[in-house]
């Protein structure tokens, strides 16, 4: 008996679905990284050089993607580490409070980068520091209520222009891009 879905946005695509995508993409001919490999595979035929593939096209497109992220949070008057952490408060919810160990868990930096951009949130008006009331020696850092306006609509815009960064791709496409993308990162976080 067949499942039926209320919506066909939970639907997982299958490997012959993920097939399908790819075969259906109009042929350009070589990119930048698919010449390179040409020219590799001319003077190394000896050698499977298809990871370059993925990893010139992934180094690439990361490359032209966080610039086009950071002009969004620049927009804003952040930097992408400032956005990090006050997108890490916002997450916590009411109060919007964290430890600033647990800040830099969160934004995945040395506590010493943390402290660094905790401090030029702090001059900016955006966050504050207050001693733990549970225990004096700890201390807190919270959103202000600037900084809560601040995130919210960076963060509205960070979304929205993810989305008109994902435009090239379909639905399907960009389902089975982040199960691929999912399966490769959870090997090395596992």
């Amino acid at each position: 008996m067949p499942i039926h879905f209320a919506s066909t946005e939970a639907i997982i695509p299958s490997v012959e679905d993920i097939f399908q995508v790819v075969s259906d993409a109009p042929d350009r001919g070589p990119d930048h990284v698919g010449r390179i490999q040409e020219q590799w595979r001319r003077e190394r035929p000896d050698l499977d050089t298809s990871p370059q593939g993925v990893f010139g096209r992934l180094h690439r497109l990361a490359d032209r993607l966080r610039e086009e992220l950071e002009v969004e949070f620049r927009r804003h008057g952040l930097g992408e580490g400032e956005f990090d952490v006050l997108a890490a408060l916002r997450r916590a919810g009411a109060p919007y409070e964290l430890a600033p160990g647990e800040l830099a868990r969160h934004t995945m930096v040395t506590t010493g980068a943390a402290t660094k951009r905790i401090d030029r949130l702090v001059a900016a008006g955006l966050v504050s520091r207050r001693v733990r009331d549970d225990d004096h020696r700890g201390r807190l850092v919270g959103l202000t209520e600037a900084g809560r306006r601040v995130v919210d609509d960076a963060f509205t815009a960070h979304i929205a222009n993810e989305h008109r960064l994902l435009a090239p791709l379909n639905r399907m496409e960009r389902q089975a891009l982040e199960r691929i993308l999912t399966k490769w990162l959870g090997a090395f976080e596992e």
